[in-house]
């Protein structure tokens, strides 16, 4: 399932034994200025591994340590909107299961469909559902059980830290859509009928691939817009990553104070 092992890695990443890895979404970048970096590695010097051209996704590997615990951050990610398989978007976690992480966080940039949520929120995902119709598992009898794809034990450590530091976390599902034009009216009030919370274009083949792997996930949305047809507002690119970048910080404030900090 994994075509990467350590040994294929180039020695820039082979001497490296991180333990918890972490995506960034969109205009999230800022979040590398609050971790100890100890060396950085181009997604373009691993054979195999797809780089994104969509801004705000530097495209690269950061390594270095939080509260004494050595990561590997994700500076970016690919997408099925640039003509990527379900597969391939997943490349970066199988690189980061080589290397042995045991935990994944995974951020992403999402739009509020939850009425009852606002923009600079983060919502902690509960679920997802995946309507792309595609997954990074195609190819094989791949029965993964998705039960409890998002850890539950991690859920409710970023809760209790969440409320010691009097940060406002959401819960709630995430609705994976294809992109790249964002959803009409009709489509956020379908969602609100599946009981999608957000919704976004990113993060659930990688969590279903680092589940197939046996790593244990957590999934955070910052909400950056309303979904289309909420406000009379017309959606962009420029506010999702200036939204973005102002909660890169609360969250290195959240994850510094859980289990990052042990």
């Amino acid at each position: 399932m994994n075509e990467f092992t350590r040994d294929q890695l180039p020695s820039s990443l082979r001497q490296r034994h991180p333990r918890i890895g972490l995506v960034l979404g969109s205009g999230l970048g800022g979040f590398i200025d609050r971790i100890s970096v100890t060396g950085t590695v181009a997604f373009d010097d691993i054979e195999g591994l797809p780089v994104s051209a969509v801004p705000g996704h530097a495209g690269r590997f950061v390594f270095g340590t939080i509260g004494g615990v050595e990561v590997v951050i994700a500076q970016g990610r690919v997408h099925l909107y640039e003509g990527w398989t379900a597969r391939e978007v997943a490349a970066g976690v199988r690189v980061m299961a080589a290397l042995g992480i045991q935990k994944l966080l995974l951020t992403n940039a999402a739009g509020i469909v939850n009425e009852g949520f606002r923009p600079g929120q983060w919502m902690q995902i509960t679920d997802h559902l995946n309507l792309t119709g595609q997954s990074p598992l195609t190819g094989g009898p791949h029965f993964v059980d998705q039960t409890r794809l998002y850890s539950r034990s991690l859920r409710q450590i970023f809760r209790a830290r969440a409320d010691d530091l009097g940060l406002s976390l959401a819960e709630g599902v995430y609705a994976w859509m294809p992109g790249p034009q964002y959803e009409t009216p009709a489509e956020i009030r379908m969602l609100r009928t599946l009981g999608a919370d957000a919704v976004g274009m990113s993060t659930v083949p990688e969590a279903i691939q680092a589940r197939a792997l046996g790593i244990e996930v957590a999934g955070f949305s910052c909400l950056t817009n309303f979904g289309a047809g909420m406000t009379t507002e017309a959606l962009s690119h420029e506010e999702v990553m200036e939204t973005g970048q102002g909660a890169a910080e609360a969250l290195a404030r959240l994850l510094e104070a859980s289990f990052l900090s042990e």
